[in-house]
């Protein structure tokens, strides 16, 4: 956490904008009590839980004394639904963590590495930004992840209809062959040519970011 803080804190002090880092914390509840302070102390930004390990109290807890944004992990949630006679429904799930305080809910990502169709990640996602209440809307951040790269930047956005979401795509900027920094530009212009309405392949054409990611993403 200190490395991350020291590198954070930099890049904010060169720049004016101080990154959003998710430090998973999960655990019983004196333990994220004590690693949230240590974050809090530190100027993290971010912190991360497992919904399906910390449970509905541990959750309710970790947000009543939370001072930072909590990013919902659903790690665990393909053993409720890969089998539809379970019984479980994101679309109300999810409605249940984001009254607990969630702020952060992971939808999984179109064109994923798990089991889950295209139409329900972006049915889950819509239940996130849907308001529950007239005058308090409790909406969550959609956060889409799983082998997440610039190739899907256009049918997120055509199918969701905003850009009120979080992209996670850890191997997809570690892979572009010009390193971390080209491969978060390439991102940027993705979603840039995709509310633009412009194929990637013409918006690459001006950025060599995006080229060169799309070439690794083939």
């Amino acid at each position: 956490m200190r490395a991350v803080m020291r590198i954070i804190n930099s890049h904010a002090q060169r720049t004016g904008k101080k990154v959003m880092f998710a430090f998973n914390l999960t655990g019983d509840l004196e333990q994220m009590r004590r690693r949230h302070d240590v974050l809090l102390a530190h100027g993290a930004t971010c912190l991360m839980a497992s919904l399906n390990s910390v449970g509905l109290v541990g959750m309710i807890e970790l947000a009543r004394f939370s001072q930072l944004p909590i990013h919902a992990h659903r790690n665990g949630w393909g053993y409720l639904s890969r089998h539809p006679l379970l019984g479980w429904s994101y679309v109300a799930w999810q409605k249940i963590w984001r009254l607990a305080g969630a702020d952060h809910m992971h939808v999984n990502g179109l064109q994923s590495k798990f089991s889950e169709s295209d139409d329900s990640v972006i049915a889950s996602a819509r239940a996130c930004l849907t308001p529950m209440f007239d005058r308090k809307p409790c909406t969550a951040m959609p956060v889409f992840s799983s082998g997440q790269t610039v190739k899907q930047a256009p049918g997120t956005y055509a199918a969701l209809g905003s850009t009120d979401l979080i992209v996670a795509a850890g191997g997809g900027i570690m892979a572009h062959p010009l390193g971390v920094a080209a491969e978060v530009t390439a991102l940027r212009d993705a979603w840039q040519a995709a509310v633009a309405g412009v194929p990637l392949a013409e918006y690459a054409r001006t950025s060599p970011s995006l080229a060169k990611a799309l070439e690794a993403a083939a």
